[in-house]
């Protein structure tokens, strides 16, 4: 049986339409293929899957069903804006089902041992998506559905959540903080959009790690206190899986941060988490895109995390 890393997407993710003047907008996604075309190697490497479509009960796992009716209605009338960030296009229901279907599709790739690592290149993001309402960019918790599916479906007793993206993962930590099965790891600028994540916020359970971090600090000084919460988060928590919120916006010079964090930093990040679910849980990591607002820059840093996670 092979275990080749796997990168799943799914086409529908490109009908989000947000505009080009939105950050978040497909161009993220395009740039990821175009950088791979260049990287044969690493293109051959990998297995190349198709993600399926969530159901609204397995959206359910995480969201009210008010809420899931309230997006498609709205995505059935043309979309809008379901928030002053949000905006939802005709194409919407689509893509962000076939966002939280490809997380979920990894998560069963991991537990069968088809592909123990993997990473979807979906959009849009989703770690500040809350329960009843969408915030950020995000409709759905890809992530948080994923850590609660694994639990269901797989009959996972410990899930870990890594969350590197510039923002605090507000919506993963309300999503997943009741179920002390499940401890979430956070590192983002602060202070900074959505204004959540101070380190003294452990979650119902003291089952989250909040590390707020200054902006232009020296890039070590993030991996130091990322792992930190890591191993802390672990001291007394063997994890069956490890999710990962990739959010690229962690790169110096992103137009909605201010961190420092370089590809040779993702390529540290990515190998530590590897290591560590290799002694953990058999080496099964699934991560997903999060934010990352320079495509060219995030595509580069997927090329690295793919590598990485091999």
């Amino acid at each position: 049986m092979t275990t080749r890393v796997a990168l799943l997407s799914h086409s529908d993710c490109g009908q989000h339409d947000t505009g080009w003047e939105h950050p978040e907008h497909v161009g993220r996604l395009v740039a990821i293929p175009r950088a791979l075309k260049h990287r044969f190697d690493l293109f051959e490497a990998l297995q190349h899957i198709e993600g399926r479509h969530a159901t609204e009960d397995e959206l359910a796992l995480a969201h009210d069903r008010a809420y899931i009716a309230q997006v498609r209605h709205t995505v059935e009338q043309g979309g809008g804006r379901l928030d002053p960030d949000t905006v939802v296009s005709s194409g919407s229901w689509g893509a962000v089902t076939a966002g939280a279907g490809c997380v979920l599709d990894g998560v069963d790739l991991a537990f069968s041992g088809q592909a123990l690592r993997n990473f979807s290149a979906v959009r849009p993001p989703g770690h500040h998506a809350v329960r009843d309402r969408s915030m950020g960019f995000c409709l759905f918790g890809n992530v948080a559905i994923a850590a609660h599916y694994a639990i269901a479906r797989h009959a996972c007793e410990r899930v870990l959540i890594v969350d590197w993206d510039v923002h605090h993962g507000n919506g993963t930590q309300a999503l997943v903080e009741h179920d002390s099965r499940i401890r979430f790891v956070s590192m983002h600028q602060w202070p900074w959009y959505p204004g959540t994540g101070a380190a003294d916020d452990r979650g119902l359970h003291r089952n989250v790690w909040n590390v707020p971090m200054p902006p232009a600090l020296a890039p070590q000084r993030y991996l130091d206190a990322l792992y930190a919460a890591i191993d802390a988060a672990t001291k007394d928590f063997t994890p069956d899986l490890v999710l990962i919120s990739a959010g690229f916006d962690c790169l110096a010079g992103d137009p909605l941060g201010a961190f420092t964090l370089t590809l040779d930093d993702v390529r540290h990040m990515t190998r530590a988490l590897v290591d560590r679910a290799s002694h953990w849980c058999g080496g099964r990591v699934v991560s997903a895109l999060e934010g990352g607002y320079a495509p060219e820059a995030v595509a580069q840093a997927v090329l690295v995390h793919l590598e990485s996670l091999s």
